[in-house]
């Protein structure tokens, strides 16, 4: 569904496992887009400072403990709880940079075994991306990056399961998603997503906004 037409800012997320660089590829992103005097604003998912944002830091973190299907629903929440704020963003000419969107909330409760078409339908609604930048990586690389292991989910054979979801979601929505080797230097990353990025930055504005369906 096509909203209204604009001189509108880029939404661009960053998706991708456990420790694959998506909160330092966004940010250098955002610092990129700053440098080009482009108005930009960085966000992340789950939002955790928000009311159902505490209730999920809280289950991440190990203090509480939820069934699959309220959990995923809450991670939904969170992002609808953001969708107008996103919006109006967008439409003021604000570039959006999002570390995690609905694609995470799909593959990680997929990869705990729901149905993928029951997960992703309270997604449908919500602004869709211009541009995903998923990073792609072995389990076996990212398990030794520091700090592996503190989260709920940061399990290599799950994190294998959800890298197979993205990989589906990758295939299926390959007009906007772009797949970014991660294992490469952060250099080379950041070179690789900025050269898209600027490309995108050259048409975006005069597109509408779409729903992800």
């Amino acid at each position: 569904m096509k909203m209204n037409a604009g001189k509108r800012g880029a939404f661009i997320v960053f998706e991708g496992c456990d420790r694959s660089g998506k909160t330092t590829q966004s940010r250098l992103l955002v610092d990129w887009l700053q440098s080009k005097d482009i108005p930009v604003k960085h966000m992340n998912f789950p939002a955790r400072d928000s009311r159902i944002g505490q209730v999920i830091n809280s289950y991440l973190t190990n203090k509480q403990e939820l069934s699959d299907e309220v959990i995923h629903l809450m991670f939904s929440a969170n992002r609808w709880e953001f969708s107008k704020e996103i919006k109006n963003h967008l439409l003021a000419g604000i570039t959006l940079v999002v570390d995690r969107y609905s694609y995470s909330g799909v593959a990680y409760t997929v990869a705990k075994g729901l149905d993928f078409d029951w997960c992703y339908a309270p997604e449908k609604g919500l602004i869709r991306p211009d541009a995903v930048f998923y990073l792609k990586a072995s389990t076996d690389i990212l398990s030794e990056r520091g700090s592996y292991g503190e989260e709920r989910y940061e399990r290599s054979e799950f994190q294998r399961k959800v890298a197979a979801v993205f990989n589906r979601i990758c295939s299926q929505e390959s007009s906007y998603w772009h797949e970014i080797q991660a294992g490469k230097s952060v250099d080379d990353v950041h070179a690789e997503i900025s050269k898209v990025t600027g490309e995108l930055m050259q048409h975006v504005a005069n597109e509408p906004l779409f729903e992800l369906k």
